[in-house]
């Protein structure tokens, strides 16, 4: 998944001004990490196991 969102795009569809930063990828890749949906029933708990 890091992979996917650290490489740009085609270069002439791609505005630098819109590239991610290394830190906004390692926040969210973190998060998702940390991140635990749990179903009961019909009910959907989320909890962020860090």
């Amino acid at each position: 998944m890091q992979k996917m969102y650290s490489e740009t795009s085609r270069e002439e569809r791609v505005n630098e001004n819109l590239a991610p930063k290394e830190g906004t990828i390692r926040f969210l890749l973190d998060y998702s990490k940390a991140l635990s949906v749990i179903d009961y029933n019909k009910l959907k708990f989320e909890a962020l196991l860090n």
